[in-house]
Formats: structure tokens, C-alpha cells, sequence
């Protein structure tokens, strides 16, 4: 497994928006706010990027916000596709073009106006209106992520005896670290296991309290060499490995696409899942983050529930504190930023949940569709 781009990128900056119910804001308005602030954290002009990425679904191109912005000479830009998922994608692919020389100050941005703009279930967003492969899904009822990604949670709940109850303690773990941080939606509003457990089903068997936040709100990172980092005004979180992976066809149905990737990610990486300080896993469904651990290897096929009802994913006393910021159930739902955000923020000792003398950040942004590993500089 090649290791061209161990340590040799670092994210310099970091920047997001207020996170909110209804910004009264366009989506690139927020982007470019959150643009804004990851580059004065970071020290640098705007007038230095030279390359900017975003997601598919983003509705503001690169070349808006390089109007907007001043870019004088935008030499590497694009997106990725597959909805929200494509986070560490995006870090990786940006991550290459540095270290090729195509580009040198790197922004990835997402401004979305998740909750008062189109949503779910209201006629704005309904399936995909049969193109491709949900002509053979939309007709039988699987219209929304949740749908499909419910059959997932059920047939592992079957496989391995995972519960609800064990779901339910991912949710209440974060809202616990949500509550030290200030920039959450639901910062102040203690959550407990029987609140979780007598919440209304929204697709069995997630929970009201299983699933992510609706959100507006945008966010961003600054990209550039490690050797630029050095001299910039943050400690740079350095770039040890970043990898994504498509769902393959042949893979089981009870897997995540995580189980595909962890093997190449960790030689990749060259360090053993024990080895990480935190982890940031996506969790659009709270079941997700028990998968995420199960199939990352960070504990054994079936474990994953009884080492969350254990504690193992608290900040105050697990072993591997899990959305340290309160992740999409408690902080805001931005597709996978905000946790890229908070892997920052744990490796400069910066975060509201802090890990003692962490060295190593862990983000998962889509269950095995990418993934990326931070590493404090020395």
C-alpha cells in the first residue's frame, strides 16, 4: 500500500458558521463565511488559494466561490459524488493535487441550508425518482437513506444481537459531549437512555433520537504542504492517511463499505486501529457508529454494542472517546465537516471534550466511503 501521502499535507485551517434551524442565509453565503474563517485561522490570504473543492450536492460551484472570494488563479478545482459521504474523498483528492504540484492552498468547503431549505418528506426530496438502480428500490417503498440503511441496522441486530438499547447509548454519549460544547445544536439539553428508548420510531428501528439533525450552517478546511505548515499561525494537523472506497457490489449486505477499506487505510496508515486517541465516525444513524467500530476494527464483529453500553465511546472515561463535538445527532448535520473539523481541533488540543496528549484523530465520513487519519506534528 503506497504511503506517498503520509504527513505530507497538513489541514492549516479550520472555519465554520453558527449552526441553526434557518440561517436566513443563502448556501453560499455560508460557505463563503466558513470560508473566511478557516482561512484567518489559518493566516492566509484569499488571494493565495489557488484550489477549491466541494461536494457534488453542494449547490454553489467552485467558480462562484472563486468570484466571490478574489481567487486569482483557480488551477485545481472539482467535487465528489455520492451525496454526503464524501468528506476524507474530498481530503484525499486534495491532499494528492498538493503533493503533485497542481495546487497549493487547498480549501474544501459545504455550505447547506439543511433545515430550511429542501428536506425530506416534504416533496422537495423523495428518492431519486427512479434513475439508475432505485428503479428496482423506489417502487417497493426505499424513497430515503433511511429506508435502505434500516434493513442494514436490522439484519446486524439479527446477525450479532446488537439492540436498540445499545444504539441509544451512541446517541446519549454524544449529547453528554454536545453539552461542553457551546457551537452545538442541542448545547444545555441533557438526553438519557429512557428518553432515547421512548422516542417515537421514525423507520425501525432507528429512533427519533437515532437520527442526524437537520442544519444550516456551512463549514471549511485549508489544505496545504506540510513544509508550507511549518510557518503558518495554527499547529498544522498533519495528513498520515486519507482513502475512500465505492460500494462494491460484491460486498455483503450486512457490511459497511469500511470493511473493504480498513485494510488498505491501516497499511496505509501504519498503524494499528489500538493505536488512535479519538475517533469522529459519521453517524447520519446512531446504529452506524457501532458498524463503523465493528468493521474499522477498533473492536471485534458484534462487540461494538456492549463496548458502547459500556462507556467505551465517553469522553469522561472510554477508551476511545467517539464525536467528541457531539456529532450530526447532537452538534449539526453538515455532511461529515463538522467531524473534520473536530479531528482538527483534537490534534492542536483544541476541542470542547479534549483528549489528553492525543496524537492521533481518526474521521470516518461516510462508514468506509473515506476515511481520514490525523497526526499532531511533532
Amino acid at each position: 500500500m503506497s504511503t506517498a501521502l503520509r504527513n505530507r499535507v497538513a489541514i492549516v485551517g479550520v472555519g465554520e458558521t453558527d449552526y441553526s434551524r434557518d440561517s436566513g442565509r443563502s448556501e453560499m453565503m455560508l460557505a463563503l463565511q466558513a470560508i473566511t474563517a478557516a482561512l484567518a485561522d489559518a493566516g492566509i490570504a484569499p488571494s493565495e488559494v489557488d484550489g477549491l473543492m466541494t461536494w457534488r450536492v453542494d449547490n454553489t460551484s467552485e467558480a462562484e466561490i472563486a468570484a466571490n472570494l478574489g481567487v486569482k488563479d483557480l488551477a485545481w478545482f472539482g467535487d465528489i459524488n455520492q451525496a454526503g459521504n464524501v468528506g476524507a474523498a474530498l481530503v484525499a483528492h486534495a491532499s494528492a493535487a498538493i503533493v503533485a504540484g497542481l495546487a497549493n492552498v487547498i480549501v474544501i468547503y459545504r455550505g447547506m441550508n439543511g433545515r430550511s431549505g429542501a428536506r425530506y418528506g416534504r416533496g422537495e426530496v423523495t428518492g431519486r425518482r427512479g434513475q439508475g438502480g432505485s428503479a428496482f428500490t423506489e417502487p417497493f417503498g426505499l424513497l430515503t437513506p433511511q429506508h435502505g440503511l434500516a434493513m442494514t441496522a436490522r439484519r446486524r441486530m439479527h446477525e450479532f444481537g446488537t439492540t436498540s438499547r445499545q444504539f441509544g447509548h451512541v446517541a446519549v454519549s454524544e449529547r453528554e459531549h454536545a453539552l461542553r460544547n457551546p457551537r452545538a445544536t442541542f448545547y444545555g439539553k441533557p438526553l438519557t437512555i429512557e428518553d432515547h428508548q421512548e422516542s417515537r420510531l421514525v423507520v425501525d428501528p432507528f429512533h427519533l433520537y437515532d437520527c442526524c439533525l437537520e442544519t444550516d450552517g456551512g463549514g471549511a478546511l485549508v489544505l496545504v504542504s506540510a513544509k508550507r505548515a511549518r510557518d503558518l499561525r495554527q499547529p498544522p494537523a498533519l495528513i498520515r492517511a486519507a482513502a475512500q472506497a465505492g460500494y462494491a457490489k460484491e460486498r455483503a449486505f450486512v457490511d459497511t463499505a469500511a470493511a473493504s477499506l480498513a485494510p488498505r487505510f491501516w497499511a496505509q496508515a501504519g498503524v494499528a486501529p489500538s493505536e488512535v486517541d479519538v475517533a469522529q465516525i459519521y453517524d447520519h444513524f446512531a446504529p452506524f457508529v457501532v458498524f463503523a467500530l465493528e468493521d474499522y476494527g477498533f473492536v471485534e464483529r458484534g462487540e461494538g454494542g456492549p463496548f458502547v453500553e459500556a462507556g467505551g465511546i465517553r469522553w469522561d472515561g472510554g477508551t476511545l472517546p467517539v464525536n467528541t463535538s457531539g456529532g450530526h445527532l447532537s452538534e449539526a448535520y453538515l455532511q461529515g465537516m463538522n467531524q473534520l473539523i473536530e479531528g482538527v481541533r483534537q490534534v492542536r488540543g483544541q476541542s470542547t471534550a479534549q483528549v489528553a496528549d492525543c496524537h492521533l484523530s481518526f474521521v470516518d465520513t461516510g462508514i468506509g466511503t473515506g476515511a481520514i487519519l490525523l497526526e499532531r506534528a511533532s
